[in-house]
């Protein structure tokens, strides 16, 4: 059993990217879902699909991006909060990620966002993790 859902999320995204599998399906959960949905947004996945209706049968399909060349679009990410470790962060205090080329994913009292949409909204919140 895995403790860190988000943290094994992230990580099977980055792996099925680099042995270059066109997509990646997991167990459904919301938080999964925002996040995946955060990505998509953010350009990082080229779409995502739900299947299934029960709960213990329903599953997160999500079509990974890649570039002209066949690069994935996710080159490496960095979970910040952990499950033994939880760390917050206030609107000013969060900071852009590798000069603007990554994306800091924060969930916060307003869902689940970016840091520059976070700092716009002015809200603060659990630092998942960083991916660029």
């Amino acid at each position: 059993m895995v403790s860190d859902t988000v943290g094994d999320f992230i990580i099977q995204l980055k792996n099925a990217g680099m042995a270059k599998k066109p997509v990646v399906s997991l167990p459904y959960s919301k938080l999964k879902a925002a996040i995946a949905e955060k990505l998509k947004q953010e350009g990082f996945v080229a779409s995502i699909e739900t299947n299934g209706k029960e709960a213990a049968t329903k599953t997160l399909e999500v079509t990974l991006q890649y570039d002209e060349g066949g690069k994935h679009r996710i080159a490496d990410v960095k979970r910040i909060s952990k499950p033994g470790r939880r760390l917050y962060a206030k609107a000013t205090e969060i900071y852009p990620v590798k000069f603007g080329k990554g994306r800091m994913i924060l969930s916060t009292p307003a869902g689940i966002l970016t840091g520059e949409e976070a700092r716009k909204a002015n809200v603060g919140g659990e630092q998942l993790f960083i991916i660029w």
